[in-house]
């Protein structure tokens, strides 16, 4: 019986893949059969994860908030693997900046980290995408842009809030395309970062409030996102998939 999320001789790029929730995406679409390109600020990171994962696979240093970059990015996708089928807009920062604090150069670094990026890398891919037949963008949202972030930053709330509506707006403008356009929203995920520098008694609180009483493990974020870029998801687009153990429910 063939898999229900079967990836084979599709190719996947994926941004900010060096770590966290971006690595284990890169990991479980290339474990569906997917040929993936990851894509990170940190090149060497990325490049020590393709490494990891074998074949069917590259590793790209580049600032996806940056034009030039992402053409190069995307160029080297293309040349590897002669085009895209599946691209998931995972890069992004946060900051846990008070509005009355911030500084208007702070707002304009996340929102272009966090909003531009997804821009740059979808229009990047689509005209691969569309000579390809279609195509699936899976862009990483978040629990905040649902409901607002509570310790979060006022700007990455925003930045994440607007990925659904251009999820949205994308979806509709491409659909005749045969490319899809979907978002997930997670809540608060078990990452290196979470567990690093959320103090223990924080950590207990978000659990004891969220009803599966745990934090999200990275992999069961990707697997959605797998999901999303497969065509077991084909009559799927302009969704927002909410992944958060009930945390919130809309």
């Amino acid at each position: 019986m063939t898999p229900i999320i079967d990836l084979t001789g599709k190719t996947a790029l994926v941004t900010g893949a060096a770590q966290g929730i971006g690595l284990a995406c890169a990991r479980t679409l290339h474990a569906a059969g997917a040929q993936v390109a990851l894509a990170d600020l940190n090149g060497t990171a990325a490049e020590e994860q393709a490494r990891a994962l074998g074949d069917r696979v590259i590793a790209i240093g580049a600032d996806v908030s940056k034009s030039s970059q992402v053409s190069d990015m995307v160029a080297a996708v293309t040349s590897r693997f002669d085009g895209v089928d599946i691209l998931v807009n995972n890069a992004g920062v946060d900051k846990a900046v008070p509005i009355l604090d911030m500084e208007e150069d702070e707002w304009d670094r996340l929102m272009t980290i966090n909003l531009k990026s997804v821009f740059l890398c979808t229009k990047a891919v689509l005209p691969s995408m569309i000579s390809r037949g279609g195509g699936s963008v899976v862009s990483m949202a978040s629990i905040v842009a649902r409901q607002g972030a509570m310790n979060g930053g006022i700007h990455y709330a925003t930045s994440k809030g607007g990925i659904l509506a251009f999820t949205k707006t994308l979806a509709r403008q491409m659909a005749d395309k045969r490319i899809r356009a979907n978002a997930v929203a997670p809540g608060v995920v078990d990452t290196d970062l979470i567990r690093t520098h959320m103090p223990a008694e924080m950590r207990g609180k978000i659990e004891a409030a969220i009803p599966k009483g745990r934090l999200a493990d990275t992999t069961e974020i990707a697997r959605v996102v797998a999901f999303l870029a497969s065509d077991a998801a084909s009559y799927v687009t302009g969704a927002t998939v909410d992944v958060n153990g009930g945390f919130w429910i809309g």
